[in-house]
């Protein structure tokens, strides 16, 4: 099996373009119908270069996802360097992960991760990167409220890790609803679901709702 090559300046702008031209085979096709062949003649190469680089399908992918999550991260950066409250930064955060999809994205990015746990199920080089990838997510989480807690925002009795478990996975469940068009949960019903679980947990005064309860 080869071994992916190893990053370097040289090889940079190449191997981005190859991970661009999966990230947008796979939220078109899925990953089961995304071959090595096909990234290559998306991106203008060999199907030997693109193994060359990637060594495997399955490192293919989630390499894909690392580099669709980047922008994410580095944008994330971006928002807590300006923006200081707990509320607002969690507010943020809910409203980049429960839209159909941000400007910014690529289309169907939401794709990526759905390919990428369906796979982990039985890849285990999938399922170790999956396990990377979440604990960032989480980390994110924790960091923030971690934050709020020295500013006074948030109880110092607030359990960091469990708190960022929880919401990751309240946020990551939402998101998939909306990614899949669910008729109930839309993107403002997914928000205030969200932001809700947040202030209860977290001790925040309640913020107006963008949706309203329905009556019998």
């Amino acid at each position: 099996m080869a071994e992916p090559a190893p990053a370097t300046e040289n090889n940079e702008a190449r191997r981005i373009e190859m991970l661009r031209a999966a990230a947008e085979l796979i939220c078109e096709r899925g990953f089961g119908d995304t071959r090595i062949a096909d990234v290559a003649k998306r991106a203008g190469v060999s199907s030997a270069l693109v193994i060359y680089y990637f060594g495997t399908r399955d490192r293919l992918l989630v390499d894909a996802l690392r580099h669709s999550e980047d922008s994410f991260y580095q944008a994330a950066e971006e928002m807590l360097a300006r923006v200081t409250s707990v509320r607002e930064r969690l507010s943020m955060l809910i409203k980049w992960t429960c839209v159909p999809q941000a400007d910014d994205e690529l289309p169907g990015a939401w794709g990526l991760w759905l390919d990428l746990w369906a796979t982990a199920l039985r890849h285990p080089e999938v399922r170790d990167a999956r396990d990377e990838l979440d604990g960032r997510w989480r980390d994110l989480i924790e960091r923030i409220v971690a934050e709020g807690q020295q500013s006074g925002d948030v109880a110092a009795d607030v359990d960091l890790r469990r708190f960022a478990l929880t919401f990751t996975i309240v946020l990551d469940g939402l998101s998939t609803q909306v990614a899949l068009d669910d008729k109930e949960v839309t993107s403002d019903v997914a928000y205030d679901i969200a932001m809700e679980y947040a202030e209860q947990r977290l001790g925040l005064a309640p913020s107006k709702r963008r949706t309203k309860t329905r009556k019998r």
